[in-house]
């Protein structure tokens, strides 16, 4: 039996949960916030400004195995809704993101010994909220697997700096370099207490070569698909129509944002771009300028971007550094072909030309070579569609679900 671990449950938490529960090995699951069908949290979030609510909604099933800790994530989500920055600021503020998974990781440290009475054997927690958790399970002799989500902070942490270099105009967007020492530190302890270590993409494998030692525990699962919309077709494009780009995304040159306002620049009025993002904390002169020149939404419920998706014609998402980069697969079930790079989870499901593409990153000529052949061609742009929907129809969230447990299961039972 296992213990579920993590602060502010997400759609892959969802699925893992889900996969534990089908197999008959989940002991118990621990988070802040969860929410579930006709409960007062989820009645709240039915009013706009309690929407976030919303998003911690899980499946009846998970119901008799979740444990809830709410105070630090609720605070948060206060101070955020208020302005209350102070409250928030990165590592120190007292309900900042960081407060709120270490706050959560030392309340679970203190359930393990009751949770190996009842049977655990193993403890699976996410990136910055395992480490006291997994310091504790060691004392018990559970096994720790760790899921890292997004790519190891040692190449990205190069990667970044030679963008601060390249990019200074939006170096202050880099909040991934603001980390202090002593987290980093905490990231390397983690890695080295755990089992097992779970990645959602080969780049992100790839990525923890970086770390100082050796690791040959490392397992590749990728995430799962959305459901394909089969009810929406998209109908060949024709050339005296602008060609339809979007991106989806944290506002941040970490995930290529300056490519995507150079690479249209040349265009003009035969590309319309539109922008789905939250700004950093940090404000960025050249960001803003260039977001006044194209469509810019700040922030949509998840049903309407993909609702922006089916209207699309390509996704241009040329991030730096992910663990996945979930808008790929979101854009890919609503056959919105996407140009991405390989520091995502592009190259584990893109072929290049053939339901989708890929550029190296920072490559604004290449992603200028493709567009402008969209430009003159549009017709191959349904072609790409259905394939990119194809590709998504073979690997829905349950085959994530199942082939995470299984591996799972394999290990502890």
């Amino acid at each position: 039996m296992i213990i579920l671990s993590h602060p502010t449950a997400n759609q892959f938490v969802r699925y893992t949960a889900s996969g534990f529960v089908n197999v008959q090995i989940l002991q118990v699951f621990y988070t802040s916030l969860a929410s579930f069908e006709n409960d007062l949290l989820y009645k709240l979030g039915g009013i706009k400004q309690f929407a976030e609510f919303r998003k911690r909604v899980f499946d009846n099933n998970l119901k008799p195995f979740t444990n809830t800790n709410p105070y630090h994530e609720l605070m948060r989500q206060v101070a955020m809704k208020f302005g209350w920055n102070d409250f928030i600021k990165h590592e120190f503020g007292k309900f900042c993101v960081d407060a709120v998974y270490s706050n959560h990781d030392n309340w679970v440290s203190k359930k393990i010994a009751h949770q190996k009475q009842n049977g655990a054997k193993a403890i699976y927690a996410y990136e910055d909220a395992a480490l006291k958790s997994f310091k504790r399970a060691k004392q018990f002799g559970l096994t720790n697997f760790y899921d890292l989500s997004i790519g190891y902070w040692r190449m990205g942490a190069e990667l970044l700096e030679a963008e601060k270099e390249r990019r200074p105009d939006y170096a202050v967007t880099l909040t991934g370099l603001l980390n202090s020492a002593e987290k980093l530190a905490r990231k390397d302890e983690e890695i080295e207490l755990a089992n097992h270590i779970i990645v959602a993409s080969s780049f992100t494998k790839n990525s923890l070569s970086y770390y100082p030692q050796s690791l040959e525990n490392i397992k590749v699962i990728p995430y799962g698909f959305p459901l394909v919309n089969n009810a929406f077709v998209k109908t060949e494009k024709q050339k005296q129509q602008p060609l339809k780009v979007l991106f989806v995304g944290g506002l941040t040159q970490r995930k290529g944002i300056a490519e995507v306002f150079d690479s249209v620049a040349k265009f003009g009025s035969q590309i319309q771009l539109t922008v789905i993002g939250k700004k950093t904390n940090m404000d960025c002169k050249t960001l803003n300028d260039n977001l006044a020149k194209h469509t810019w939404i700040p922030a949509l419920p998840h049903n309407e971007i993909l609702q922006q998706m089916q209207a699309h014609d390509v996704l241009l998402f040329p991030s730096f550094f992910e663990g996945f980069g979930m808008v790929i697969s979101e854009a890919m079930s609503q056959g919105l072909p996407v140009i991405t790079t390989a520091n995502t989870a592009g190259k584990d499901f893109i072929i290049n030309g053939e339901n989708g593409w890929l550029v190296t990153p920072g490559n604004t000529l290449a992603i200028e070579e493709i567009l402008e052949i969209l430009i003159r061609n549009p017709e191959q742009l349904l072609g790409i569609s259905q394939q990119a929907k194809l590709t998504a129809m073979h690997r829905p969230w349950s085959v994530y679900a199942n082939e995470i447990a299984s591996f799972v299961k394999d290990k502890i039972c």
